[in-house]
């Protein structure tokens, strides 16, 4: 056998504790297949499956050197058959889920299909690395017309019976690729050995049917894999008809569980404030073709244009006169309020909701270079900011998943079982000092050579500002919904809305209003 550790069973692990939420996911409101345990892909009838029995446990590697361990789902309702293992690395609370499936169709070929064959990707045997047992990493040889989902871990170098798995026929499949490293023998990622990764579907946004299966790829060489990969994701045929989704009640009942505490810096001199008091407190629409002579926008945005491409036409500004315009631009934290995106993701099988927040102004940037700050005059600065958090929930049960936390122009998914929580289930989220990036955490964060003490400062800490997201929301759009959304005129205003080449363009505008955060 490999280099084992016999006390391996008495070390504590992070993976050796389950997440949960801390509060019980609450009972939603009634109404269609939204959180009802099981969704249907339009022949293919799926569940998930958050409880495992471990498989193998390795030591060492992987994120953190922490190693990894590998699992199989239990708790299988009757009729619904395995698509693949689980993984995760150990340095993280086990927190994960992967689907099953059960085959509802009435085609003569069914949707799934056992594997004609396994093929041994890697095994441990021979691998000087701690671990409680050699393991083995196993692909499914899948039948014409038919592909695999996942691979299988065994302990024992005999092939795992057809029987243990299915596969999936093409048709209910989508093309997958590579995201994130879960675990590799090494420290790093090794582009000639050993690795696994996440999988996700390869197309993602809301017109998108990939569903995410929670499985993994596992394989030795080149990590810059040419795609497709041997192994898909799952396809909702059904997915246009967005049964599995929320209703307008069982929304306002996720906003209100999981919605977000976000603090402003207890020194931010530029807060955030509602559109409304933003148009009502002197904002000026500038047209191009007439720039000397601006207009006040109406407090409902009517006189926006509406519609049409960023051309440069049209911009806003923050009003004429000194005093008006320096208070302005500070902001009012008071009236804020969360404008929420109601997308499908995966097919279907989550929602997210994407709560965005608007800035009158972003204020200067200030560089660490070591142990010295360096204000940096105007850069950073510019006239209205946009920024949001996004909750991704499962449509299984409700719960919540990750939350994506913008920062300037990208952001960070994160873990529902590594962000701080406050009264119950909802999120803390950070704004920074003056530039207004969002983070699960307090502290300083480092855009530059963090390692080394240099870059331009993200300062977040909590204080007596503090908006609730769950107060004062609107929902201001989500396509599925139809009829019983009405957007507001300000939505589809799609030219800046600050002066000169640093000024924003509105949620409309952002690449992940209608794809995937990243």
């Amino acid at each position: 056998m490999g280099n084992q550790t016999s006390s391996i069973n008495k070390e504590t692990l992070p993976i050796d504790t389950t997440f949960n939420l801390p509060s019980n996911i609450p009972v939603w409101p009634q109404g269609g297949e939204f959180a009802s345990g099981i969704i249907d892909l339009g022949g293919l009838k799926v569940t998930q499956i958050s409880t495992f029995n471990k498989v193998w446990t390795t030591l060492q590697g992987g994120p953190d050197n922490a190693g990894a361990t590998f699992f199989e789902p239990n708790g299988v309702p009757e009729g619904f058959v395995m698509l693949g293992s689980y993984t995760q690395p150990n340095n993280k609370p086990l927190f994960g889920s992967v689907l099953v499936a059960k085959d509802d169709s009435s085609t003569e070929n069914g949707v799934l299909k056992k594997p004609v064959d396994y093929t041994l990707i890697w095994s441990s045997k021979s691998q000087k690395i701690k671990q409680d047992n050699d393991g083995y990493v196993w692909l499914p040889t899948s039948p014409d017309g038919y592909k695999a989902l996942g691979h299988i871990v065994t302990t024992i170098p005999e092939k795992p019976s057809v029987d243990k798995i299915r596969c999936v026929r093409s048709d209910f499949t989508d093309q997958c690729e590579t995201y994130s490293w879960i675990w590799g023998p090494g420290k790093k990622i090794d582009d000639k050995g050993f690795n696994v990764f996440d999988v996700r579907p390869s197309n993602r946004g809301i017109q998108a049917p990939g569903v995410l299966v929670g499985t993994f790829f596992a394989q030795v060489g080149d990590t810059k894999t040419a795609t497709p990969l041997p192994i898909a994701c799952l396809k909702n045929i059904n997915f246009l008809n967005f049964s599995s989704m929320p209703n307008l009640t069982q929304i306002e009942s996720l906003i209100k569980a999981y919605s977000p505490f976000m603090y402003l810096h207890p020194n931010e001199k530029y807060q955030c404030s509602s559109i409304n008091w933003y148009f009502t407190n002197g904002a000026l629409l500038y047209r191009k073709e007439e720039k000397s002579n601006p207009v006040p926008i109406d407090p409902t945005g009517s006189n926006l244009p509406q519609g049409g491409t960023n051309d440069g036409a049209y911009w806003l500004d923050l009003p004429l006169d000194k005093t008006n315009k320096e208070r302005v631009k500070k902001g009012d934290f008071k009236t804020t309020q969360a404008y929420i995106h109601v997308k499908p993701m995966f097919g279907g099988t989550f929602t997210d909701l994407a709560m965005w927040v608007f800035y009158p102004f972003n204020g200067p940037a200030k560089a660490k270079v070591l142990l010295i700050n360096i204000p940096l005059g105007m850069i950073g600065d510019h006239i209205g900011d946009w920024e949001h958090v996004t909750l991704r929930i499962s449509n299984f049960d409700g719960g919540l998943k990750k939350v994506y936390f913008s920062e300037h122009s990208s952001g960070q998914w994160v873990n529902a079982s590594e962000v701080e929580f406050q009264s119950g289930n909802k999120v803390v989220a950070y704004s920074s000092l003056n530039g207004h990036a969002l983070y699960p955490k307090a502290g300083l964060v480092l855009q530059g050579v963090s390692e080394v003490g240099i870059g331009v400062r993200n300062d977040a800490s909590k204080s007596d500002m503090v908006i609730d997201f769950g107060l004062g929301f609107e929902i201001v759009s989500g396509d599925y919904l139809g009829s019983e959304i009405i957007e507001p005129l300000w939505l589809n205003y799609l030219r800046k809305w600050g002066p000169g080449k640093d000024g924003p363009t509105g949620p409309k505008l952002k690449r992940n209003w209608s794809e995937d955060e990243i």
